[in-house]
């Protein structure tokens, strides 16, 4: 804009302004000297001489006032940004169409003979069963409530216990189900909800000390969608604090494996319950590996979908550019199923596509095209190194052919400054009055410290991290243009998918000192149906997704 359009703008907005009104006073410039600005500039790595410190003074001053303002405004904790990511390239849209969601049917054979087998019965075998009549939705639900009540307690995985809730849920169900209403294979199957998500008349803690009585008086997208599939909620399960770790406000979650490790986090208490048979699946959410690691950990199957494909509408916001919503459950096609009950646009989160879910199980693994991260895999050593070598073979016994494959990863611990200053400002409120400090953990790599470091990132290189995800999405996009599916390590890409938005799934795939480790299938933007075929073809192969914890 040049002079005389900014001086046309000027006349426009003088001659919007009424008469009799008075220009808006100026906020009061805090004092500020100039060995102040310089020491800030320094810690941002810059340097000015005098003369161009004392043009900056004035301006800097009374930009302090205006951010004194802008921090006045009430701005609730749910509100997103005016602006938002798209995973995508220029000219790079989901294909349009039709969904091709084939499940596969399972046997209607009789129901165990004991509760425990039933609780540990993937969803693909409990529909069947509550489908044909033969186990109802309320016996059910009532297994696994008598099981939250007896092992949430020693895992520390279980925040509020929705006992009437799921016993009303159940009994809709099984009257639908007796007159010929059955809405799908989600209908009468008791899950679980990371405490993140809003449910009407039920405390949404966060997992941590300044909103452990916090209540929030609508229902997310995905609690209506699992409502509308019939499922049956039994319970809001733990999280680490504001979505970090094991650690919340009740103590740490524990693994089924070892009570005397963590489960991992922050999808703490979904992963813990659904590995120890507390539930029939449960949800989590992930911005950098609170699906998957917490998956790993306690033996079961994550699927952190591609970004934009469910709806956070009612979620608690940690990095509005990189949270994503995802199931947790005890096999591959679990995944499938959870995730085609939710995902999909809602109206009120801008950054969900309408591509559609495919999800053909019976495709052969000849028909697509599998990568693997070699390289990865040649790192491990010692027993690691062996249980991952018997993995791969397994997968090349189920058929698949994979050629070797390099991801780019460099630049992504630099991005994460992206997550820092999101995080930071969506909990500026609470680092500003000094709630903060209520959390158990007040480490150097907990959030408390790291909200207050993260005000000191500047604007410009937040943008210039925004600019470099753009070149890395490139360098994804052009890594993937070969593959559907590619294999690796459980965290060797987890910051550059994570950055990226694709999708990642986790099965189980052995044991190392006694903890379960993970599987990584990594695929396209909006495809997630590759890397969960690929994820069956090899649990059809292996059990490690059927072992149970020794709970008792």
């Amino acid at each position: 804009m040049d002079r005389r359009q900014m001086m046309q703008l000027a006349a426009i907005l003088a001659a919007a302004r009424p008469a009799n009104a008075q220009p808006d006073p100026a906020p009061a410039a805090p004092k500020l000297s100039k060995e102040q600005l310089a020491a800030a500039l320094a810690v941002i790595g810059l340097r000015f001489d005098d003369a161009q410190l004392e043009l900056m003074l004035p301006d800097v001053g009374r930009a302090l006032g205006q951010y004194d303002k802008l921090r006045k405004i009430d701005v609730p904790l749910d509100t997103e940004p005016a602006y938002s990511f798209h995973p995508g390239l220029p000219g790079q849209q989901p294909k349009a169409g039709v969904a091709r969601f084939r499940p596969t049917l399972a046997s209607t054979a009789a129901a165990p003979a004991s509760e425990e087998e039933l609780a540990f019965l993937p969803v693909t075998r409990l529909a069947a069963l509550v489908k044909a009549r033969r186990v109802s939705s309320t016996q059910l639900t009532k297994v696994y409530l008598a099981r939250l009540k007896q092992y949430a307690p020693k895992l520390n995985c279980l925040v509020t216990l929705t006992e009437e809730l799921a016993l009303r849920q159940a009994r809709q169900a099984d009257a639908e189900i007796a007159t010929g209403k059955y809405r799908g294979p989600l209908h009468g199957i008791p899950y679980g909800l990371k405490d993140l998500f809003a449910t009407k008349g039920i405390k949404t803690t966060w997992g941590a000390e300044p909103f452990q009585e916090q209540v929030i008086d609508r229902d997310c997208t995905v609690y209506t969608r699992l409502t509308a599939a019939g499922a049956v909620l039994v319970g809001k399960m733990s999280m680490g604090a504001l979505a970090m770790g094991g650690l919340w406000f009740g103590g740490m979650t524990k693994t089924p494996w070892n009570l005397e490790l963590s489960s991992s986090g922050s999808s703490a208490g979904s992963a813990s319950a659904t590995a120890a048979g507390l539930l029939g699946f449960a949800i989590g959410t992930e911005t950098l590996g609170s699906i998957v690691s917490p998956s790993i950990r306690c033996g079961v199957t994550g699927l952190r979908p591609t970004y934009g494909r469910v709806s956070r509408y009612g979620a608690m916001g940690l990095s509005w550019t990189m949270d994503k919503i995802g199931p947790i459950c005890r096999g591959a096609e679990d995944c499938a199923l959870v995730l085609n009950a939710i995902y999909g646009p809602d109206g009120r989160d801008r950054t969900v596509t309408a591509a559609p879910l495919h999800w053909e199980p019976a495709m052969p693994l000849a028909k697509l095209r599998i990568g693997i991260a070699q390289k990865a895999f040649d790192r491990m050593q010692g027993e690691e190194k062996e249980v991952y070598a018997k993995a791969l073979d397994a997968l090349k016994k189920a058929g698949a052919r994979m050629t070797p494959v390099e991801l780019p990863d460099s630049t992504a611990g630099t991005l994460m400054l992206l997550l820092n200053a999101e995080a930071a400002c969506a909990f500026d409120d609470i680092t500003r009055d000094g709630r903060v400090s209520q959390l158990k953990d007040q480490g150097r790599n907990a959030w408390p410290n790291s909200f207050r470091t993260s005000r000191l990132i500047p604007a410009v290189e937040y943008i210039r991290a925004q600019r470099a995800r753009t070149l890395l999405c490139e360098q994804m996009h052009a890594a993937f243009a070969p593959y559907d599916v590619i294999v690796c390590p459980p965290y060797s890409h987890l910051g550059s998918t994570n950055l990226s938005g694709n999708p990642q799934v986790v099965a189980p795939c052995g044991f190392v000192k006694g903890m379960p480790q993970g599987l990584s299938f990594l695929g396209r933007l909006w495809d997630e149906g590759s890397p969960l075929r690929v994820a069956l073809a090899y649990q059809s192969v292996t059990a490690w997704h059927t072992q149970r914890p020794p709970l008792k």
